[in-house]
Order: structure tokens, then C-alpha cells, then sequence
């Protein structure tokens, strides 16, 4: 049913203005009492067949909640669902929220992954961004961290910000490098409605980065990494040899997962795939699980179809690409049966590539990736 957790904390210290995620401010005493109510819904929930394979703390900012309370939630965890003894255990924190000594905090309380949030390491960038940190900040968090013990640490770095330009975005990459990080994610801007990015850069703002110029800080991020000694193993992440985020590979191969707290998403191996996810606000969650009522708002039994869409718009974003014969198994029918036309085409267009048994995008392919995506939607 499934075999990974994700919790998600809704608060941040101030609402970043390209973020589209459900995170917000917290009012008086929400923080204090928000793991009681992701404990409630918990116990709601069946319990998976085997130990969870990775737990993963995301949001908003869940660096805000104390490191004694991600220490009790894990210890919740994994009393009521059991946690694999070399289970992934991520915590996402932002520069500017932790300290040397909540680093450790967060090391004891049985955190062995910390994803941190740096997006740029460039002062003009991060003020236009409305990150909270300073790229110094972002330096000493990193080493604190390292400081404290956690010997797999992901950064963040976003490209595309308005106004930059390639010879900044490589300093950003030799910034990164220089920290010796074992995986970097990096994400090109995207305008997402209803933000203030929204409204300050709308569709053919001159301030807007071009879209070749885009590409060319894609391809300077795989060409520095890769020389570096990273791994691609899928499109925006990069990870040195046994460093992958596994809860992430686990939604990009449709591995079950229980999603956690407000606006948090799950996906049970039910049928062809049962995806559900819950009230997007705390007080539509909170009231659901105080009138004893599932905080589920969305319910979906997938169709056939639906998987096989899902199989090959996820598991082609990884390097790797996705199995012929994997496919034919799940879904029970043969690829090229299902998308003949679409695939010869992608192929001739050098999109996409036959490696044996699996099917995988071309460099070209990533750079189009959604425009290869929407021929199987």
C-alpha cells in the first residue's frame, strides 16, 4: 500500500514571493500545536505491511518546529507505522531558522538527511527572491551542519531569477561546489499563478530570463556537476554515487507514500493507483480532524489510462528512464501498443531514445521535458 512518509509543515517565517506551496506565517501557538494534530490523523490511517523506507519533513519551513518535536514525531512514527532501521530521514530547513546547536538537535532527534533551502548565493538575488538569509548565512548553516554530524546534506539553488546572467549563475555552481554537498537540486524559475512573481513578471516581461539563455544555465549546471563528479539521476537533481534522495526516486516510480498534514498529497498502490490529499488550510484540517472526519478533501481511483500516463510522465524524469517490460507488466499492455504514434515521433525528434529495455529522454529531451510529458497526458 505504501512504504514512505511525507510531513508537511505549513509555516514559514515570511512567504517567499514565487512560492505556490501551501505554507504561511504561524499564528499564536499553531507551531506548539501542529504535531498533535499530524499525530491524530496519523493514527487515522492504516499501517503500512513493512517499516517505512524513508520519512521525509517538508513544507513551508520545518526547520520553525523545535528540534524536540520532530524528535517526538519521529518517535511517534515510528511506534504507530515502525521505521526500517536504515530508513532515509529528511528534514528540510532553511538557512536563518537553525543554529549549530539545532543542528545537533536535529542530528540527535534521528535526522539523517538535511535538505537546505539556499536557492542562490548571491545577496541581490536572494533580497529579490524574499529569502530570509544572506548567502553567509547560507555558508554557516551548511558547515554547521556538517559540524553537527550529517554526512548527507542536499542544497537548493534556483537559475532563471530575473536579471541574471550566465557568469553569475556559474559562480553560484562554484559556490556550491566549494561547500562539498552530497546532492544539489537545481530548478529553473517558474512563474506560478496567484504569487507575486505572478503579478511582477507577467508572460513576456523583459525582466524574465530568455528561454535559450535558460537552457544554457541548465546545460552549464550539468556540464560543471557532472565534471565534478555528481551523478544526473534526474532531471533537476544531481547526487554523488549512492547519494540519491530515495523517498523523492520512490514518487518518480510510483512507490505508495502517506502524505501527512495540511495540503499534503498520498498515493496508495490500490487498483491502478488511489491519490488523495487534504484540506489546504490549517483550519479546515484542524476542524476535519477535531469532528473526527478525514482531512481528505481530493479522492482519486486511477484509471488505466491514468497510470500509464503517471508511469511515463514520472519515471522519465529520471536518468534512468522507465522499463519496457516494467511498463507491460503494470499496466498490461506494451508501450509501443499504447503510444505508438507518439513515441515514433518523439524518437524522430530525438527526444527520446531506446536503450534496450529502457526507454530514456535525450539531453535535448530534458530540456523539453513537458512538451515530451504532455504527449502521454
Amino acid at each position: 500500500m505504501y512504504s514512505r512518509l511525507y510531513v508537511h509543515v505549513p509555516f514559514c517565517r515570511e512567504k517567499c514571493g514565487y512560492c505556490a506551496f501551501a505554507s504561511a506565517p504561524p499564528r499564536q501557538d499553531e507551531l506548539a500545536h501542529y504535531p498533535a494534530l499530524l499525530l491524530e490523523e496519523l493514527k487515522s490511517h492504516p499501517t503500512p505491511s513493512s517499516p517505512l523506507r524513508s520519512v521525509y519533513f517538508g513544507g513551508g519551513t520545518p526547520s520553525l518546529l523545535l528540534p524536540q518535536q520532530i524528535g517526538y514525531l519521529r518517535g511517534e512514527i515510528g511506534k504507530n507505522l515502525g521505521i526500517a532501521p536504515d530508513a532515509e530521514i529528511t528534514l528540510e530547513a532553511n538557512p536563518g531558522t537553525v543554529t549549530a546547536s539545532s543542528l545537533s538537535a536535529f542530528k540527535d532527534a534521528g535526522i539523517n538527511r538535511l535538505s537546505l533551502g539556499i536557492q542562490s548565493f548571491n545577496d541581490h538575488f536572494l533580497k529579490k527572491l524574499g529569502r530570509i538569509h544572506t548567502a553567509a548565512q547560507a555558508e554557516q548553516a551548511f558547515r554547521e551542519a556538517r559540524s553537527a554530524g550529517f554526512t548527507a546534506i542536499s542544497i537548493d539553488l534556483i537559475h532563471s531569477l530575473p536579471g541574471q546572467q550566465l557568469e553569475q549563475w556559474r559562480n553560484e555552481l562554484h559556490q556550491a561546489l566549494r561547500l562539498g554537498p552530497e546532492h544539489i537540486s537545481i530548478y529553473g524559475l517558474t512563474i506560478e499563478e496567484h504569487t507575486p512573481f505572478a503579478h511582477l513578471y507577467p508572460p513576456g516581461s523583459p525582466l524574465l530570463v530568455e528561454e535559450d539563455l535558460s537552457a544554457d544555465m541548465f546545460e552549464l549546471a550539468d556540464q560543471l556537476l557532472t565534471e565534478a563528479g555528481f551523478e544526473h539521476y534526474e532531471i533537476a537533481n544531481y547526487c554523488r554515487p549512492g547519494f540519491a534522495s530515495r523517498h523523492n526516486c520512490g514518487y518518480w516510480t510510483r512507490d505508495g507514500y502517506l502524505g501527512l498534514g495540511v495540503a499534503a498529497h498520498s498515493f496508495f498502490r490500490d487498483g491502478h493507483g488511489l491519490r488523495f490529499s487534504n484540506a489546504d488550510d490549517l483550519p479546515s484540517y484542524r476542524h476535519a480532524l477535531h469532528a473526527g472526519h478525514s482531512p481528505s478533501t481530493t479522492r482519486q481511483y486511477l484509471t488505466r489510462e491514468e497510470a500509464m500516463s503517471e508511469y511515463l510522465f514520472l519515471g522519465l524524469r529520471l536518468t534512468s528512464g522507465i522499463s519496457l517490460a516494467g511498463f507491460e507488466e503494470e499496466c498490461g499492455i506494451s508501450l509501443e501498443s499504447a503510444y505508438r504514434s507518439s513515441l515514433t515521433d518523439l524518437i524522430r525528434l530525438g527526444l527520446l531514445r531506446q536503450q534496450g529495455d529502457r526507454l530514456v529522454l535525450t539531453p535535448r529531451g530534458m530540456l523539453l521535458s513537458n512538451q515530451v510529458f504532455s504527449r502521454f497526458l
